[in-house]
């Protein structure tokens, strides 16, 4: 998951309350504790690996593609899509720690040629030049997201890791096993995606 800024003290004040319960009550991951939650509203977690491969195989990912990953952490998604489909990626990330991990990261595996991080809030990117959209947001942010989605061309698919969007419901849901994860109550992970027709 992704950082973005908090746009008014309402909007800081869901996402406290909304964490607790989306953790259990658990303490926050060792890399999200030294953020400042209060200009944040979603943290980051590191989406498994297997979890990263499922959801571009959801997705239909495809050597024609441009892949656009919002709250893209580490760029591990980006990164994997280069690799092992030769497309080309962005990652959007509020975080210029994460940003500069994921730069690195798509250095040392030979696709920064194929992939950027931009280090930006999410809710001012552009996002009509992808076909494929991935997210790992909270609901209330994938509520705000959700009417610039829709808006996309036809053909362009999204997938959401964990959380839905309100009452637009998928074309297709999966869960898939995610024994290292380290956030929720169970060990799987849900996927869903919509083809914007």
């Amino acid at each position: 998951m992704d950082r973005n800024r908090a746009p008014c003290a309402a909007a800081r004040r869901n996402f406290i309350a909304f964490s607790a319960g989306w953790l259990g009550g658990a303490a926050l991951p060792a890399s999200a504790q030294n953020l400042a939650y209060e200009d944040l509203d979603t943290p980051f977690v590191t989406t498994p690996q297997n979890v990263v491969d499922a959801m571009l195989e959801l997705a239909g990912v495809g050597a024609g593609d441009v892949l656009l990953d919002l709250g893209s952490g580490d760029g591990r998604i980006v990164i994997t899509a280069a690799q092992r489909f030769g497309v080309r990626g962005t990652g959007v990330e509020i975080d210029p720690r994460l940003v500069a991990r994921a730069r690195a990261s798509a250095a040392a595996a030979g696709v920064a040629d194929r992939v950027r991080f931009l280090e930006q809030d999410l809710f001012t990117t552009d996002l009509s030049g992808a076909s494929v959209i991935t997210i790992y947001l909270l609901p209330a942010v994938n509520l705000k997201l959700r009417p610039a989605l829709q808006r996309l061309k036809p053909g362009t698919r999204i997938v959401s890791h964990d959380w839905g969007m309100g009452d637009w419901p998928p074309d297709r849901e999966i869960v898939v096993p995610a024994p290292t994860k380290t956030t929720g109550l169970t060990k799987s992970s849900t996927l869903m995606l919509w083809t914007i027709r």
